[in-house]
C-alpha cells in the first residue's frame, strides 16, 4: 500500500510517499480502506521529531491520527462491523496510508448525511472538543465557554458543540477570521490582536465569568484565563501553541476555586479512547445527523501533496480542518 513515511525529521520535504507492507490485523481489529485523513498540529510536531507516536515503535513511522473510510476486513472476534461499512476513527498514528488497522471499539459509523470523504474532519477535533468542554469542563445548557483559536479545527468544532448543548461562547481569533468564526455560531468574537478577551467576557457575562475555558494556546493566556473564569469554573488546556511555560498568580486562582485541567487524547489507553469515542457517537453524532453540527473543511489535498498541506497548516491559513484524500 501507499503511505507517507518519516525516515528523518524536519521541514515538510521529509514526508515521503512510498510503498510499505499492508498492516496486519488482530482478532479484535478492523482493516479500514482509508478514503481521507486530516491534519492535526500534533502531526507537525511529529514531523519535526518532537511528538512520537506512543507505544512500541513500528517498522515504518507513518503519521496521521484520524481517518474515514470503509471496512475492508474484520478480525475473527469482531462483531460490530462488516466489510463495506463506512466508518471513522481516531488512532495513535498510521492514518497517512491507504489502509489502517483500528480496534473495533474505536470505530464510529460515519454520520448519516455526511460524505465518507468529509467525515475525516470529525473524529479528532470532535472528540477533543466534546471531551474538554462537556465531559471534563462540565459545560451545560445556559453556560458560557471561552474558546480560544476559534478558527482552528478544535475551535470550530467547540463553538458548534457548545451551541448544540445550549451554551454560549466568547471566541478569540485573528482579525482576518472574525467573520468566519462568527458564521460558525460564536456569540461574541474577539480579535485577539486588537481586543481584550477578559473585558469581552466580563461584558458578555455581566461580570460573572465563563464556566469553561478551552485553551489551545497556553503561555501568557493562563493568567488571563483565570481572570475570565467564574468562581468554580474550569480551564481545560488542550494545547500550547503559544508556549508551554506560564506564570500564574496563585492569589488570583484560589478565590476562584478553579480547576485547571491538562489533557491530551493521543496517549490515552485503548479503554479511555474507546469510551470517549462511544460517548461522542451517542451525544454529538445525533446533532451532526440533524445538521446542527457540520464538519468544517478548509481545504483538501491529494496524498501526493502532503508537504503542501503541512505548509498550509503551518501558515495558520486555515479555518477548520485540512483534509488529505487517499
Amino acid at each position: 500500500m501507499r503511505a507517507v513515511v518519516l525516515t528523518s525529521y524536519g521541514d515538510p520535504e521529509v514526508l515521503t510517499l512510498t510503498e510499505v507492507p499492508d498492516p496486519e490485523a488482530g482478532p479484535e481489529d478492523v482493516v479500514v480502506e482509508v478514503v481521507a485523513t486530516a491534519l492535526n498540529r500534533a502531526d507537525l510536531l511529529q514531523r519535526r521529531g518532537f511528538y512520537p507516536e506512543p507505544g512500541p515503535k513500528r517498522a515504518h513511522e507513518i503519521p496521521g491520527m484520524e481517518l474515514s473510510g470503509r471496512v475492508a476486513t474484520v478480525g475473527s472476534r469482531v462483531q460490530r462491523w462488516s466489510p463495506g461499512d463506512e466508518v471513522m476513527a481516531i488512532v495513535t498514528g498510521g492514518a497517512y496510508a491507504e489502509r489502517v488497522v483500528v480496534h473495533e471499539r474505536q470505530l464510529m459509523a460515519v454520520p448519516r448525511g455526511v460524505a465518507v470523504a468529509d467525515a475525516a474532519a470529525l473524529p479528532e477535533v470532535g472528540i477533543t472538543a466534546h471531551d474538554a468542554l462537556v465531559v471534563q469542563g462540565g459545560l451545560r445548557s445556559g453556560g458560557w465557554a471561552l474558546v480560544h483559536a476559534g478558527a482552528s479545527g478544535v475551535g470550530s468544532m467547540a463553538i458548534q458543540i457548545a451551541r448544540a448543548v445550549g451554551a454560549r461562547t466568547v471566541t478569540t481569533t485573528s482579525a482576518g477570521k472574525v467573520a468566519a468564526v462568527r458564521a460558525l455560531g460564536a456569540d461574541v468574537v474577539v480579535d485577539y490582536g486588537a481586543e481584550d478577551f477578559v473585558a469581552a467576557v466580563a461584558e458578555a457575562t455581566g461580570g460573572r465569568g465563563v464556566d469553561v475555558v478551552l485553551d489551545v494556546v497556553g503561555g501568557d493566556y493562563l493568567a488571563r484565563n483565570v481572570a475570565a473564569l467564574r468562581v468554580g469554573g474550569t480551564i481545560v488546556q488542550v494545547g500550547v501553541m503559544g508556549g508551554g511555560k506560564a506564570t500564574i498568580d496563585l492569589g488570583a486562582l484560589l478565590p476562584k476555586r478553579a480547576h485547571l485541567v491538562g489533557t491530551v487524547l493521543r496517549p490515552r489507553p485503548l479503554e479511555e479512547k474507546a469510551a470517549a469515542s462511544i460517548r461522542f457517537a451517542q451525544e454529538v453524532v445525533p446533532a451532526i445527523e440533524a445538521g446542527t453540527i457540520v464538519p468544517v473543511i478548509d481545504r483538501r489535498f491529494p496524498i501526493a501533496e502532503i508537504a503542501d498541506a503541512h505548509r498550509h497548516l503551518e501558515a495558520n491559513a486555515n479555518v477548520g480542518k485540512v483534509l488529505i484524500d487517499l
